[in-house]
């Protein structure tokens, strides 16, 4: 059919398909195609009688049109069997309905506000295939589904839901603000369903609409941890009560804050994570604030919370950096320790226990400055749901801990191995090294003192080897692959 205008500006339309040519103009066109239209109707009917078994009955004829002229009317009823395009379609969408699993609503994405006690479990992230360590979000995705939120392949591939969490805590570490994103069906009483198939000690506590393309994990702008440890562990190790009657001085805590003053701004923290080279640009992390509040007690122990807030965190970063802090106040490590840390040297630097690390909040303030007050979306603030993230903690997290403490005595367990570890290793082979070869010096180097380990027989400062290479004085540089021969002993690598 094609499109023309007439003499007197009418539409004209030609059909074709036909022995020569029909051209039908102005209201006349309605008229002239339902004799066309109701001859499709009945050959698709026959054609579908072939299928059909023999002594059914046949289909019932289509309502007529709106408009359809009287005549036109009673020819198309006299059709046995003619029904309309219109009616094909809608059966065919009712078999498929029927035949469909979940509710046929619109996936929405929004973010979910969590809390949970990390005891137990293997960290907060999903090891898909692997049912020995049960995680965090095996118990939300299982709940999702069963509430009817998501498909039940969407728990299998993650991905289908665009799922991502803001921060990944590690096994044993608790939440009272963690936030997550993905894609949803908005049932009724959503947040309801949910929580009720979950632990007591897992809870949802708020759910937001957020924008198609955000991710909490790129969208965060900071993370704020808090870590409640009980005061014996700043307890001097040769001035101080090792036990539970320990009280912390107004003197001792000063000088805590003092040390973790220390850690804000930007640092190398090669050494609080594993895996990490001192020259990764990855390692460098921004560290906002960083302080002590005062103690309180709890079931006769006195604690204290350490809160960190930060752009982001490595693996294991946060617990390194009260294990420091820990050994310094007790005696075992020198204050310089800390300073060296951010080097490139390696500093053997304790983990402290996992179970008192708390994730408390996450910050999205670029994204509530853009979205959050633009009438569509709300910002994500959690103001709302604050009294609600307290009482999880009052309820869940801070009786976790403190039982957890008194009954297996973690953090007194883990005192007893800082006496095992040796801080000042390697200020001391800094020292031997450099007086080793400070007069010999290197091939275009001078005189120039360098740590043990630091530089290889190339002349170029930059590069390192091995402990295993210098000391067997073999061996190319590992960056450069020069220095394959190496200088007798006092006299320092030449290549």
């Amino acid at each position: 059919r094609s499109e023309s205008v007439g003499p007197r500006g009418k539409s004209a339309f030609r059909e074709r398909g036909a022995p020569g040519e029909v051209c039908v103009q102005g209201p006349a066109r309605a008229e002239a195609m339902w004799p066309l239209r109701a001859a499709a109707g009945a050959l698709r009917s026959a054609c579908g009688a072939v299928s059909r078994m023999a002594g059914t009955a046949p289909a019932a004829a289509a309502p007529t049109p709106a408009g359809c002229p009287p005549e036109q009317a009673r020819k198309a009823r006299s059709w046995p069997g003619a029904r309309t395009w219109e009616e094909t379609e809608l059966v065919a969408k009712k078999l498929r309905s029927d035949g469909e699993q979940h509710p046929k609503l619109p996936k929405r994405k929004v973010v979910l506000l969590m809390a949970y006690s990390g005891k137990g479990y293997h960290g907060m992230q999903r090891n898909v295939g692997s049912s020995q360590f049960k995680t965090i979000e095996d118990d939300l995705v299982s709940a999702l589904v069963r509430a009817g939120c998501i498909p039940e392949n969407h728990g299998v591939d993650m991905r289908k839901m665009s799922f991502q969490r803001c921060a990944r805590t590690d096994k044993g570490v608790s939440a009272a603000g963690q936030v997550v994103s993905l894609k949803v069906w908005l049932v009724e009483d959503i947040l309801e369903k949910i929580n009720s198939h979950l632990p007591s000690h897992i809870r949802i506590l708020g759910l937001r609409r957020v924008t198609g393309g955000f991710n909490s994990k790129n969208k965060c702008d900071a993370r704020t941890y808090f870590y409640m440890l009980p005061t014996f562990a700043f307890a001097h190790k040769d001035h101080d009560v090792q036990d539970e009657t320990y009280r912390l001085s107004a003197e001792t805590l000063q000088r805590v804050n003092r040390l973790l003053a220390c850690y804000k701004g930007t640092h190398n923290f090669h050494n609080f994570t594993s895996q990490k080279g001192p020259r990764e640009p990855s390692a460098r992390r921004y560290i906002l604030d960083m302080f002590c509040e005062e103690p309180f007690v709890r079931e006769g122990l006195e604690f204290a919370v350490i809160k960190v807030k930060g752009q982001s965190f490595m693996t294991h970063q946060i617990r390194k950096m009260v294990g420091l802090l820990v050994a310094i106040i007790k005696g075992y490590a020198p204050e310089s320790a800390l300073e060296r840390s951010w080097g490139e040297a390696k500093v053997d630097v304790p983990k402290a226990p996992g179970l008192g690390l708390v994730l408390e909040r996450v910050h999205f303030e670029k994204y509530n400055q853009r979205f959050g007050n633009d009438g569509l979306h709300e910002p994500l603030d959690w103001v709302r749901e604050e009294a609600v993230a307290a009482a999880f903690k009052e309820q869940h997290i801070y009786p976790t801990i403190v039982s957890t403490e008194r009954q297996e005595r973690l953090m007194a367990r883990w005192l007893s191995t800082l006496p095992a570890h040796n801080f000042n290793a390697t200020a001391q082979a800094a020292a031997e090294q450099g007086a080793q070869v400070g007069g010999a010096g290197l091939l275009g180097g001078g005189g120039t003192g360098w740590a043990f380990g630091e530089l290889c027989g190339c002349s170029h400062l930059c590069h390192r080897v091995s402990a295993s290479q210098w000391r067997s004085r073999r061996g190319p540089c590992s960056r450069c692959g020069h220095g394959g021969g190496w200088a007798g002993s006092g006299s320092g690598p030449a290549g």
